[in-house]
């Protein structure tokens, strides 16, 4: 059976057109599936509509987030209630083409693991998001000692067995992209062209991307953390130089009256000890966010088939590691 896993939030403009895209495709393969539908605290007719398609489908489960957990939390809740023996995730604004699955599932009977999309354009792209996404995928590579494949993307198969690997990571500040690359197994990739939204616009704001291009830095890597020590050691340095010169000036009476001098040094050692304080604050928020051992998430409602009267329960196996 294949599990497919679709976080959605404020889709109501796309869910009933994605699902018939998606049934369309899986009816015409000779394998049963469900499609585990996430709705991450969405404020308009989506959940109203996935309680349609659960009651009509008894292929659908909907699952409904007490709130707005983000895009990744969401993820992780459907790929916890997955019963496949592989799972597929992708976005539900048909950005991720569901003519790909095929694909997606000949690979995993070709024996691999894991099956990566790796996104070649998108065609409502803008040039601040494409120049910007370069730029992050090569930084990131850089300090990262998991390397993520540029035009990586959250549409991906994985069989049960590395779904119940991915189960242990259990992190609140998470980039799925990061860990399912590190994870190992046989893996490979699946090119493809993301066309535009079927409708609506993206829900992933500039606030959304930056807090998500944050997570993907600090939980992949400590470099930051070296990068201001580093920091502060040069500004060291070039705090011995200007104490030099400033005695030479002295000593040679070309010293001038006034306040210049003092005001650089203490913007340029105020701003770097501040950036260096923000760093470490950064990783301390997420230690302080992981100390506390909150559930990643919490559910309103489980929508199930109505000819279905015991669900089945979460995978509990993360919960023993």
């Amino acid at each position: 059976m294949i599990s497919i896993v679709t976080p959605v939030f404020n889709e109501e403009d796309n869910v009933i057109y994605f699902h018939d895209e998606v049934t369309k495709v899986m009816e015409s393969l000779p394998i049963d599936y469900e499609i585990i539908y996430v709705d991450d605290g969405s404020r308009d007719r989506t959940s109203e509509l996935l309680l349609q398609l659960s009651r009509r489908d008894s292929h659908v489960r909907a699952l409904s987030l007490a709130r707005n957990f983000g895009h990744q939390i969401a993820l992780t809740c459907g790929l916890d209630y997955a019963e496949g023996d592989a799972v597929i995730t992708m976005d539900g604004d048909l950005q991720h083409p569901p003519s790909l699955i095929p694909v997606l599932i000949q690979k995993w009977q070709d024996g691999y693991n894991i099956v990566q999309t790796i996104r070649t354009s998108t065609e409502d792209a803008g040039l601040f998001k494409k120049v910007t996404s370069a730029g992050y995928y090569a930084l990131i590579n850089q300090i990262s000692s998991a390397p993520i494949v540029p035009g990586g993307s959250d549409f991906r198969l994985m069989d049960k067995e590395a779904v119940r690997v991915f189960r242990r990571f259990r992190e609140h500040s998470r980039f799925i992209r990061g860990i399912v690359s590190g994870m190992g197994f046989r893996q490979t990739s699946v090119t493809f062209a993301a066309p535009k939204r079927h409708a609506g616009v993206s829900k992933f704001s500039l606030r959304k991307m930056l807090h998500f291009a944050m997570d993907g830095i600090l939980t992949n890597s400590t470099v930051p953390l070296r990068m201001a020590f580093y920091t502060g050691a040069c500004s060291g340095l070039l705090g011995i130089i200007l104490i030099i010169h400033v005695l030479y000036c002295k000593i040679t009476g070309t010293a001038v009256p006034g306040w210049s001098t003092i005001m650089i040094l203490l913007s340029l050692f105020g701003s770097l000890q501040l950036m260096g304080l923000g760093i470490i604050g950064e990783y301390i928020g997420r230690i302080f966010e992981e100390t506390r051992q909150r559930p990643l998430y919490w559910l309103s409602s489980d929508m199930h088939s109505a000819s279905e009267e015991n669900p089945p329960s979460p995978h509990t196996d993360f919960q023993k590691h």
